[in-house]
């Protein structure tokens, strides 16, 4: 039982590791002063120093820190991140998101690698629905739905989903020939769902190493859609904060993919967590772009402000800011922690 909650824990571990690395290497490759490494947050249980920099484990095992020498303080030292230019300290900001893209690919490589990809390829079209009535058959290969290109066959229920019940022009191609069609989806009472009428098969096709890395990318780019998609509707209320997982949820979730997994094989279990981790650094790293005080991406829109202006706005406005953010996060964070708490007791 308790072997699927570390399992959770140390692939969390390593996705947040994975993005501060990012940031360490970036302020080291600018000659920025690094004062502390850590993973987790709270009190630190062990630490060492090597050379300048503290390497430290903290309490809480969610979370981690990448601390330079005056990030939000003044400090005379020539090493600190205030005294670098514009540019090498958005390259530092910048590099935690990237490098949970970076590892997005990697592990997207793996497992396109080891097992193939599920192509957009239809086996069977339902009766009574829009694929059948517009003449879709076994064996044609979507390619576009509207002007969005598909790779996989699990982009064609993506499309569906963020789409619901609007008509699509899907682009096929059957022996070689490309011809398009408009399909309207019906809503279907027993799944809740519109449907287009279109199965897929669960074949995957093995591709050549060029292909693997190209489709890696693909990949990374479904996930980065599917957050985006995610938080818009958020945004639009479609869906609610009650439905957000925080670290307690996230860990249920991998350790119940772990345990599920154990019946095909530890091989299996291997994919599935990779695939989870693919599914939560690119959420990292889109969580972390996006313009709110305190996240990187928020640091960032004032670093872009400073580089165009020329000059940096007021060090008390943008700490105020930021601080105001971070208590935000920290309120959103308690509510989301106390969702996932109740989901776990109900």
């Amino acid at each position: 039982m308790i072997v699927k909650y570390i399992v959770a824990i140390i692939l969390f571990s390593v996705i947040i590791l994975f993005h501060e690395w990012g940031h360490f290497l970036l302020a080291k490759a600018n000659n920025i002063r690094v004062n502390e490494f850590s993973l987790g947050l709270g009190p630190t249980i062990v630490g060492f120093q090597r050379g300048e920099t503290k390497f430290s484990l903290k309490l809480l095992p969610f979370g981690g820190a990448c601390m330079m020498e005056g990030e939000d303080s003044d400090s005379e030292d020539s090493r600190s991140f205030q005294k670098k230019p514009v540019w090498g300290r958005i390259s530092v900001v910048a590099a935690g998101p990237v490098f949970n893209f970076i590892m997005a690919f990697l592990f997207s490589v793996i497992i396109i690698g080891s097992l193939g990809v599920n192509l957009p390829v239809v086996s069977d079209v339902m009766d009574g629905y829009a694929a059948q009535e517009a003449g879709l058959q076994s064996g044609d290969e979507i390619i576009k739905m509207n002007h969005k290109r598909i790779h996989f066959y699990k982009e064609i229920s993506m499309y569906s989903l963020f789409h619901e019940g609007e008509p699509v022009e899907v682009t096929f191609v059957r022996d070689g020939e490309t011809h398009q069609v408009e399909l309207t989806p019906s809503y279907d009472e027993e799944s809740g769902r519109y449907l287009y009428g279109i199965y897929g098969n669960n074949a995957y096709t093995r591709l050549n190493p060029a292909k693997t890395l190209v489709y890696g990318v693909y990949e990374v780019k479904f996930w980065i859609q599917y957050t985006v998609r995610s938080l818009e509707m958020l945004f639009t209320n479609q869906v609610s904060v009650n439905d957000l997982s925080g670290p307690v949820g996230i860990v249920k979730v991998i350790g119940d993919a772990y345990e599920e997994s154990m019946a095909d094989g530890y091989f299996y279990v291997f994919l599935n967590m990779l695939n989870l981790g693919i599914l939560l650094s690119a959420n990292l790293g889109v969580m972390n772009l996006l313009p709110i005080p305190a996240l990187d991406g928020g640091r960032l829109v004032f670093l872009v402000i400073e580089a165009i202006r020329g000059r940096r706005i007021s060090e008390n406005k943008e700490g105020l800011v930021h601080f105001i953010g971070l208590m935000c996060l920290f309120a959103l964070m308690l509510l989301i922690m106390f969702n996932d708490v109740r989901k776990l007791i109900m």
